[in-house]
């Protein structure tokens, strides 16, 4: 949220647009996943324009939106991606992307988000469709569990997800190794394995994905293959997702603020310490 003391006079401006950036798949899902997170903010929100826009397979993509917005006479745009396994790592496709629209839009101010990533918050949104699955799979008895996700090649994200994972152990008393889908150690079939190798022989799967495309429909084949019991489906538009997705927003926003102050000079033409320019820093 933002602070007290700025947000009417955040609020009294008009506020930039709000770009969800997500992967795009060609299984429609994905894309309802994705305009009911917009849907949802816009309704909670309605002082921002909200918009949906994908990185690869279904459109809009950034570009169409993009141009959407400038011929609407919108100045400042914020991107906010919708990557679940990486916090601190810059996509090289989103840095590409935007510094394409911002050269064929150099009037337009964008600014990009934090993605989402492997929040605290969202464990207890896994824990709700685990539930689900193991109840349609009448397995109500477990002894090991797998946190699969997406993953990420920034290390720091790396250690996120790593520290969720032990967080979740905690919370079940259960041993958990996390599986990613992107090639990165390990996989779904050797983590599954890997808590074979410690006895474990009911093993269930949290899904840490968005929505229900291709790279999820193999983690979870692989899965059951491996001898998973059950296999949550992705977390789709809940309001966990929706709140982060608005905090990112709103931190990113507020770095494209312009608070009128300008630096003062002296007699000598030097900058004056006592007059300097603000800047906001990100949680």
């Amino acid at each position: 949220m933002l602070p007290a003391r700025l947000g009417k006079a955040y609020l009294a401006m008009t506020a930039p647009a709000l770009v969800l950036l997500a992967h795009g798949s060609t299984s429609n899902q994905v894309a309802e996943v994705a305009h009911a997170m917009r849907v949802g903010i816009q309704t909670a929100r309605p002082e921002v324009s909200v918009h949906t826009a994908f990185l690869d397979h279904c459109p809009p993509s950034g570009p169409q939106v993009i141009a959407r917005l400038a011929r609407s006479k919108t100045t400042e745009v914020v991107f906010v991606p919708m990557n679940l396994s990486s916090t601190f790592g810059a996509d090289p496709r989103i840095n590409a992307m935007v510094e394409g629209v911002q050269a064929s839009h150099p009037k337009l101010r964008i600014a990009v988000a934090r993605p989402v990533g492997p929040e605290a918050s969202l464990l207890s949104l896994v824990d709700r469709r685990l539930r689900a699955a193991l109840s349609a799979a009448h397995a109500y008895e477990l002894d090991g569990l797998v946190l699969s996700c997406e993953g990420t090649h920034d290390q720091r994200s790396q250690s996120l997800l790593s520290r969720r994972a032990r967080q979740w152990s905690l919370h079940h008393k259960l041993p958990v190794v996390t599986a990613t889908a992107n090639g990165m150690a390990p996989g779904i079939a050797t983590a599954i394995n890997s808590l074979r190798g410690q006895g474990r022989r009911h093993i269930a799967v949290g899904s840490l994905f968005l929505a229900p495309d291709e790279v999820w429909l193999h983690q979870a084949e692989q899965a059951y293959r491996a001898g998973a019991v059950a296999v949550s489906d992705p977390l789709g538009a809940e309001e966990e997702l929706l709140d982060i997705a608005w905090g990112r927003y709103a931190v990113a926003a507020m770095g494209l603020i312009d608070f009128g102050i300008t630096e003062a000079t002296n007699d000598d033409g030097q900058t004056d310490d006592t007059d300097r320019h603000l800047h906001v820093v990100g949680a």
